[in-house]
């Protein structure tokens, strides 16, 4: 599915995720016993958005799904690491999990017009061999008559 309206759903499914992660990296520099988010973590993760943003707009949905897997596995390393507090991972993570939501949406949307494509064309070619079939039997020539063994014209004993 190409075209000018395909190319629109990712930025409004992304800007939950564009908001939660540069909110967290501006929280990052604020002062305090201990950052909500490190702004090192801050720049790794949304350098992260980043190509899961640009492998979306590229109409890559299953290439942003596994960049959405290693945005994951950074964050929850960065949680360990105690670079991201629990609230703020679980807010990242919400954002995640909604465009992850998106995206396979996106891609079952893709496997369904490719299986309706896959179904016409298998139809298609069903059809023409149907015509192709029917037009060869149009145009065989008759059978000729059965004769049943017996020469014409000749009968029994005459002689």
């Amino acid at each position: 599915m190409t075209g000018k309206n395909t190319r629109h759903w990712f930025p409004a499914l992304a800007g939950p995720l564009l908001t939660a992660l540069l909110v967290a990296g501006s929280l990052a520099g604020c002062a305090g016993p201990a950052p909500e988010l490190d702004g090192a973590a801050a720049t790794q993760l949304q350098s992260q958005v980043r190509a899961v943003t640009e492998a979306a707009a590229a109409e890559d949905s299953p290439g942003a799904l596994k960049l959405l897997d290693d945005l994951m596995t950074k964050l929850d390393a960065a949680a360990a690491d105690g670079k991201v507090s629990f609230k703020r991972h679980q807010s990242i993570k919400a954002s995640v999990d909604a465009v992850r939501a998106d995206l396979n949406a996106k891609v079952a949307q893709q496997q369904a017009a490719e299986a309706a494509k896959a179904a016409a064309a298998a139809q298609a070619a069903q059809e023409a061999a149907a015509k192709a079939a029917a037009d060869q039997a149009a145009q065989a020539p008759a059978p000729a008559p059965a004769d049943n063994g017996r020469a014409k014209g000749k009968g029994k004993g005459g002689g």
